[in-house]
């Protein structure tokens, strides 16, 4: 994968040099007619490959050219898409059994049935995706005849039919999985196809309606225009300009989208801190110790991050699931207080009474006034920050790779099971140190069962357990600020996740 990256990376900057003052006119109708939605999105993949898909904002760009088995509505269910029945087969739920449509192609040509899936299934395990463990639980996947296909885990995955209406889900064609040419260009069954000639990689993806899609209801643009703005300031300018049709701003640019007479969507999704992945102490020792990593928690003042850093537009807490979430409990959101002098008493009796130092990688350009409050608000306690620049291309695989022991994120709170997944089980995107205890095993072990009070107490045992040994420093829960222009397009938010769902854009009529 290394080699294939390096190739896209070099062709983006190739292109954004070729295309140093691309503009281009916000949706609704064209002259000629056609319906054209231009979307300010925040970055771009580092390869199409449906694999490589990611979560979040990133999912958003997969969705109009790759169909997924299953679908989330606006508020979170779970509806048939590729799939159009599922059903657990045993009293386990460790084999799920699909049925797949019939009448569905991808852009090459080629025919989606169970074989596609088993393919993709198999593709995506191996091929070291960002949210590869998605599939960890699947021990194989067969196709039972051309439109059914079965799953079977190695132990029961609550969160696995989430995961096939998320990265897990895509699919793309299978003679195209693991190509160069599909770092490049996607090859999906999706509603849209990828217009090369209007493409400029680092710029602006252009993405038209391919005929003959199974689902017109799903098809509500004749063309998708995908504008790269990864800078905020260049996101609420382009809105300023009427460039662009919707697009996510925060504290710091709403002004400029309320100028602009763009309608706000507000709605919570993501919390906002550190995560402390080095529990066992292997790049840095005192991490392993409890009282470190809560000294780090009792150093931040909350309030004031909110304030300076969101707008004051949020809530703090200390942890990490939401009030969405079976895990949730509200005297959990202020279990570490700002006590500047908490900190250094954990401190002196972890033996740091004099200060550690901590590395920290920081997204360049975006984050430095993130880290400047980071490396305050520690230092007022004792503890250095040494923060080392990363471009955002590279930071998400660097993080997971373990290189560094502790890291700035938003990450969205999502179901417990899908939670638990992403952050808290041994294989999780964001535990790449595989942090584990016998306790948290035994709670996890239960998410899944058939009883809903064994099911909620373990999930609240869980976060329990990771909020008071320190797992994470959450901040806040900060208000995600999306702005459209509701005289050209309707929006509806999309529950837990930062940028509404394709799907979820409309003409005004």
């Amino acid at each position: 994968m290394m080699s294939r990256k390096l190739a896209i990376a070099a062709l983006t900057v190739a292109s954004t040099l070729a295309l140093s003052a691309c503009g281009g006119a916000g949706g609704g109708a064209t002259a000629e007619g056609e319906q054209t939605l231009t979307l300010g999105v925040l970055g771009e993949p580092n390869s199409w490959d449906p694999a490589q898909a990611h979560v979040g904002h990133s999912l958003q760009l997969f969705q109009p050219v790759y169909d997924s088995l299953l679908r989330r509505e606006p508020d979170g269910t779970l509806v048939p898409m590729l799939a159009e029945e599922w059903t657990w087969t045993d009293a386990s739920k460790t084999t799920l059994e699909m049925a797949l449509r019939t009448d569905v192609t991808f852009s090459d040509g080629a025919v989606f049935d169970a074989d596609a899936v088993v393919a993709n299934i198999e593709h995506f395990k191996v091929d070291n995706g960002p949210q590869a463990n998605q599939a960890a639980s699947i021990e194989s996947v067969e196709a039972v005849d051309d439109h059914t296909v079965r799953f079977q885990l190695s132990a029961p995955d609550p969160a696995l039919e989430y995961f096939l209406s998320q990265a897990l889900g895509l699919m793309g064609s299978p003679a195209a999985l693991g190509t160069d040419a599909m770092d490049s260009v996607p090859v999906g069954s999706g509603p849209y196809t990828m217009s090369v000639d209007q493409t400029v990689v680092g710029s602006q993806y252009v993405l038209t309606a391919r005929d003959g899609y199974w689902d017109a209801d799903l098809q509500s643009w004749d063309t998708i225009n995908l504008r790269v703005l990864a800078d905020g300031a260049a996101r609420a300018n382009a809105v300023s300009a009427k460039e662009i049709d919707a697009t996510l701003l925060d504290a710091t640019t709403a002004q400029q989208g309320e100028q602009a007479g763009f309608e706000l969507l507000e709605y919570p999704t993501d919390w906002s801190g550190l995560l402390l992945f080095d529990r066992g102490g292997a790049l840095d020792p005192a991490l392993a110790d409890v009282r470190v990593r809560q000294a780090i928690n009792f150093a931040f003042d909350r309030e004031q991050l909110m304030k300076e850093l969101a707008g004051g537009k949020g809530e703090v807490t200390s942890q990490v699931f939401g009030p969405d979430s079976s895990a949730y409990l509200p005297e959990l959101d202020d279990y570490y207080s700002y006590d500047p002098d908490k900190a250094r008493s954990l401190l002196a009796e972890a033996g740091y009474a004099d200060g550690l130092t901590i590395e920290l990688p920081q997204i360049t350009p975006n984050y430095e006034t993130i880290t400047a409050f980071i490396v305050q608000q520690l230092a007022d306690v004792g503890i250095t920050v040494n923060a080392t620049a990363v471009v955002q291309q590279d930071f998400l695989t660097t993080v997971q790779a373990g290189k560094y022991p502790v890291a700035y994120f938003n990450l969205f709170q999502g179901p417990t099971p899908v939670a638990y997944q992403q952050l808290l089980a041994p294989t999780s995107a964001y535990n790449p140190f595989g942090s584990t205890s016998p306790e948290l095993e035994g709670a996890a072990a239960n998410l899944g069962a058939e009883d809903e009070a064994t099911a909620e107490q373990a999930a609240q045992d869980l976060n329990r357990l990771v909020t008071e040994e320190a797992w994470f420093a959450p901040w806040y829960r900060p208000s995600q600020l999306y702005f459209f222009d509701s005289s050209k397009v309707t929006v509806v938010a999309q529950q837990q996740m930062a940028v509404p769902s394709i799907y979820n854009y409309t003409p005004v009529s």
